[in-house]
């Protein structure tokens, strides 16, 4: 018949052996890269625990931290850059001339800005709109991470190169990206261009329609 250990036996001989093998120092593996830091219950409480964020110096710049807007349990996610002027000084993403723009495609495609959600990979404004450095993404990605991990939509649209390189983690030009299904934490993402690219080369609007046109049908499931 085999012994009849208590689990408390069994747990301090294990602890004895490893102590003997490697000291006095226990090393345990409770790294996760999906579990979140934070504890909040909803999106409105996330924001409220984080937009007084000084964690990077854009936080004594910015006039208004920049959270997201929308539905909180959208289908769909539409991510940006950063925050410009105007959308640093009412505190919403897409706001400006690129954030009507972005309103008129989704009308087009049959959405309303509160039936999505709307968000930017930093919620900071960064001087004279350049574009964000790398401390700063990965300083804002976790705020990032943990919206989409709270939504979790059936489709995540990065607007822009830079939300492609975080979201994808693919450096390809913004063209060799579009009109394929990509992944983030199983969720799919589409790549297109940013509206204010679209702004700026009016020439680039025909396939960002094809793209917009697409991501309707993803997210309806055809």
């Amino acid at each position: 018949m085999a012994e009849d250990v208590p689990t408390a036996e069994l747990v301090s001989r294990y602890l004895s052996q490893v102590r003997e093998m490697y000291g006095d120092e226990i090393y345990l593996d409770i790294s996760n890269r999906h579990r979140s830091s934070f504890s909040y219950n909803s999106l409105d409480g996330f924001e409220a625990g984080i937009r007084e964020c000084q964690k990077c110096p854009l936080g004594e710049t910015r006039t208004k931290f920049v959270f997201g807007v929308g539905d909180p349990d959208a289908d769909l996610v539409l991510v940006g850059e950063a925050p410009g002027r105007d959308e640093d000084l009412r505190g919403e993403p897409f706001v400006g001339r690129a954030g009507q723009l972005l309103d008129r495609i989704l009308a087009a495609i049959d959405f309303t800005r509160e039936q999505v959600y709307i968000c930017n990979v930093i919620k900071c404004r960064p001087p004279n709109n350049r574009t964000p450095a790398s401390e700063e993404i990965e300083t804002c990605l976790p705020y990032l991470e943990e919206q989409l991990e709270m939504i979790r939509p059936k489709l995540i649209v990065a607007l822009g190169a830079t939300a492609a390189r975080v979201l994808i983690s693919v450096k390809s030009p913004l063209a060799q990206l579009r009109s394929k299904l990509w992944k983030w934490r199983e969720v799919d993402v589409v790549v297109t261009y940013h509206p204010a690219a679209l702004l700026r080369n009016p020439g680039l609007k025909r396939v960002a329609w094809e793209d917009f046109q697409w991501i309707r049908q993803v997210v309806e499931g055809n």
